[in-house]
């Protein structure tokens, strides 16, 4: 069962940019990761308000657990990552389509391990036989695991791979219910910092290409063709947020609120380590690496998560954020002396 996010939008009628004479609700799911700063900053700054839009969000474990609901328009948008669920929903001709880009390289995705088996497993090999931790069945943390094992010369029938929420992944390390697992910000630190588990290797070093489109803004097709215009508008008040949150993430002057934000959210309760670790990247203009997403495609189909390979244009839609932008106009860096990679 979803848990609502603590914070929601008020709501207002204003006539902005073609915004509709009444307030549009819009239920949107979100795998709760630093990311989703960018809608909490949207949201808190009346950037969807100004279009008369009210956001119920609600936090969800994996987009695979809600491609049903999404494609029955019990949710209208997910942002989650791009799990096989999501190639299997496009082939059945269900009404949804990737729209955005949530989650990009770098990531700061860790495969951790138990500490106990810190000195017993050195390389990938050393992970034949050991049970690992994914977020989802097919999710994109399977994939993630399958690329960092094959550049180990192992694949999935080499290791036992157990479902597990991430916010249950620290607790199934120190339970030993995992030898290892795939774990994301803020998890990854929290895990780390509480002893339940051992940075071992980092996601981004082995999956190509990149930047790896991790994570998406999906929405409900047959939803958005009823109200192009309310889509159109959703994506202008969500981009203001990503650059809000791409500017915080190169310690720009909304930092300070996002953390906020993530800490009422209960996405990360300690705002001193949101100053320490890298945030997840992702891009300023919602575009999505196609080449990405292609590649996960084609090893689900692989590993026999799906049947068939579908062409690009059959999911991607990125005319909503392209309509943004050309709204915004160009992404500019705060603090342009930032070296960071990403965001940009």
């Amino acid at each position: 069962m979803s848990r609502p996010v603590l914070i929601a939008a008020a709501t207002l009628t204003v006539a902005l940019g073609g915004a509709n004479a009444q307030d549009t609700t819009l239920r949107v799911g979100t795998a709760r990761a630093i990311s989703t700063g960018a809608t909490l900053i949207a949201i808190e700054r009346g950037y969807f308000k100004e279009f008369g839009i009210k956001i119920e969000l609600e936090d969800i474990n994996s987009s695979a657990d809600v491609m049903a609901m999404i494609a029955q328009n019990q949710y209208q948008i997910v942002e989650g990552g791009i799990s096989a669920g999501y190639f299997n929903a496009v082939e059945k001709n269900l009404p949804i389509t990737i729209v955005a880009d949530r989650t990009s390289s770098p990531l700061g995705h860790n495969i951790m391990l138990r500490p106990d088996l810190k000195d017993q497993i050195r390389d990938i090999k050393d992970l034949k036989g050991k049970t690992i931790g994914t977020n989802g069945p097919g999710s994109v943390t399977t994939y993630e695991i399958g690329k960092v094992l094959e550049a180990g010369g192992l694949s999935l029938a080499d290791v036992d791979i157990k479902v597990i929420p991430f916010t249950q992944m620290g607790l199934a390390l120190r339970n030993k219910a995992l030898d290892a697992s795939v774990l994301i910000p803020p998890f990854t630190y929290q895990a780390r910092d509480q002893g339940l588990g051992v940075m071992f290797l980092d996601a981004d070093t082995y999956v190509r290409p990149q930047p790896t489109a991790v994570a998406v803004n999906i929405i409900n097709t047959d939803w958005a063709k009823k109200n192009p215009q309310v889509v159109k508008n959703y994506f202008v008040a969500y981009l203001r947020g990503v650059r809000d949150y791409c500017n915080a993430y190169h310690f720009g002057s909304t930092r300070k609120e996002i953390i906020d934000l993530l800490v009422k959210s209960g996405t990360e309760r300690r705002p001193e380590l949101l100053n320490d670790y890298a945030w997840q990247s992702r891009d300023p203009n919602g575009r999505i690496n196609v080449a990405s997403a292609l590649d996960m495609q084609s090893w689900y189909r692989k590993n026999k998560f799906i049947n068939v390979d579908l062409p690009a244009d059959r999911l991607v839609d990125m005319s909503y954020v392209d309509y943004a932008v050309a709204k915004l106009g160009p992404f500019e860096l705060e603090n342009k002396d930032s070296k960071l990679a990403g965001c940009r």
